[in-house]
C-alpha cells in the first residue's frame, strides 16, 4: 500500500477575515474609464454587509499595471456578494477596460502594529487561528442545467471526448476532471496544480474540449456562445461552484478509495449555512479513525451544495455519515435548510439509505488528463 499524506484543509468557515486581491492588467488609454467603473463599483460595495475596506493601487513599475485589494470580516459575506447577479452587473462595465484579471484570496493569520490592533473595524473579524496543512492542490467546479429530455444525449456527449493536454506551462498542470449529473444539472469538478484561471483558460481553447462544448449548446437552459467573449465571460461567471471547504484525513491511499458526488438544494437562502453544516459534519468525519470518508469537498453557489467524497468502501455502509448528519440534531438542522423541509429528512438506515440514493449524483466521466 502506498504511504498516505497528512490530514489536510481549508475552508471559508474559520471566522478570520479575508482579504482579496485583484491583479489587473488594462488596455492602453482605458484609464479614466477604468477609474469612473472603479468609483461606482467601490460605492457600491461599500455598502455590502461584512465589507470593511478597499484600496485601488497602481503600478510606479508599469503604468498599465492595477490592483484592488478588499478586506472583509470573513469569507462568507464575500463568497455570497461575489457569486451575486449583483456583482456580475456592477462589474461588468470593467470588463471594456481590462486585459487580463487575476484574483487572489487570502485568510489573515497575522498583523503587526498598534494601528491594526485599535482599529474597531478590524475588530469585527478575527484572525486565523493557526496555518493550514495544503495540497498544492486548487479545487473548482462549474454547474449549469440543460433542457429536460435531453439529459441522456448530454451524458453520451459529455463522456466521450479526448483528454485535454495536462501541462498548461511550467507552473500549472491541470490533474483530475470529474463530471456529474443529477437530474438535468451537470457539475464539472476540476483539480488544478497551480493557477486556477491559466488551467480553465488552457481546458477552454484545447480542440476537443471546443468541440464538446459546441455540442452541448443547443441543450442548455442558458444560452452562450463560447466565441463570443462577453457571453462566454457571463456564462462561466454564473455557472461558477466555488469550493468552500476542502478536508482529507491522509488515512486511504488513493487506490483505496471511490469518488461519488452528492447533490443537496437548499432552501432560498439557507446555501451557506448548509455548506457550513455538512463542513463541521466533515470535519469531525476526519477527526474519527472508525470513518469511511478519507476526503470531503464542498462547493456551493446560492442554495446549490455539492458534496464531493472520496471513500474507503461502499458508499452506503454508512448512510447518515455519508449524508453529513451523523445524530439526530444533525439531521434535524440539515431538514431546516433543505428544499422540502424536515418532513423528508431520514428517521431509520432504511430511509437513509433512500435519501442517499436520491442525492447521489451520477458519475459520467472521472480522468486524469495526460500529460501529452
Amino acid at each position: 500500500m502506498a504511504n498516505v499524506s497528512e490530514r489536510i484543509s481549508q475552508s471559508a468557515f474559520d471566522g478570520s477575515r479575508l482579504r482579496v486581491i485583484l491583479m489587473m492588467d488594462l488596455y492602453d488609454g482605458a484609464q479614466n474609464e477604468f477609474l469612473e467603473a472603479y468609483e461606482h463599483m467601490r460605492n457600491q460595495v461599500a455598502s455590502i454587509p461584512g465589507h470593511i475596506s478597499d484600496q485601488l493601487c497602481q503600478s510606479i513599475e508599469n503604468p498599465s499595471q492595477w490592483l484592488i485589494t478588499s478586506e472583509w470580516e470573513s469569507a462568507p459575506p464575500f463568497l455570497a456578494w461575489v457569486n451575486s447577479e449583483e456583482h456580475v452587473a456592477t462589474v461588468q462595465p470593467l470588463h471594456n477596460c481590462v486585459r487580463d484579471t487575476r484574483s487572489l484570496r487570502f485568510s489573515v493569520l497575522r498583523e503587526t502594529g498598534a494601528a491594526f490592533e485599535s482599529t474597531s473595524e478590524r475588530a469585527k473579524g478575527g484572525l486565523q487561528a493557526a496555518p493550514r496543512l495544503g495540497d498544492g492542490v486548487v479545487r473548482h467546479a462549474l454547474t449549469f442545467t440543460v433542457k429536460p429530455g435531453t439529459e441522456e444525449m448530454v451524458a453520451k456527449i459529455l463522456a466521450d471526448y479526448d483528454s485535454p493536454q495536462a501541462r498548461v506551462d511550467e507552473n500549472t498542470r491541470l490533474r483530475r476532471t470529474s463530471l456529474f449529473m443529477h437530474g438535468n444539472r451537470v457539475v464539472r469538478a476540476v483539480e488544478v496544480e497551480g493557477d486556477l484561471m491559466a488551467a480553465l483558460r488552457h481546458v477552454s481553447r484545447q480542440p476537443e474540449v471546443r468541440a464538446v462544448e459546441e455540442a452541448i449548446n443547443p441543450y442548455l437552459e442558458q444560452d452562450r456562445d463560447l466565441s463570443d467573449p462577453d457571453s462566454a465571460r457571463m456564462f462561466f461567471t454564473r455557472a461558477a461552484l466555488p469550493t468552500v471547504h476542502h478536508v482529507k484525513a491522509g488515512r486511504h491511499a488513493p487506490e483505496d478509495v471511490e469518488r461519488h458526488s452528492l447533490f443537496y438544494q437548499a432552501k432560498e437562502g439557507c446555501g451557506m449555512a448548509l455548506a457550513r453544516l455538512l463542513a463541521g459534519q466533515d470535519e469531525e468525519a476526519a477527526d474519527d479513525a472508525s470513518s469511511p470518508i478519507e476526503s470531503s469537498t464542498i462547493f456551493q453557489r446560492d442554495d446549490v451544495v455539492v458534496r464531493l467524497l472520496e471513500v474507503n468502501g461502499p458508499l452506503g455502509a454508512e448512510p447518515t455519515q455519508a449524508l453529513g448528519i451523523g445524530g439526530p440534531r444533525k439531521a434535524a438542522m440539515l431538514g431546516r435548510l433543505l428544499d422540502g423541509g424536515a418532513n423528508g429528512m431520514p428517521t431509520t438506515d432504511q430511509e437513509a439509505a433512500r435519501f442517499l440514493a436520491q442525492a447521489e449524483m451520477n458519475l459520467i466521466t472521472d480522468r486524469r488528463a495526460t500529460e501529452s
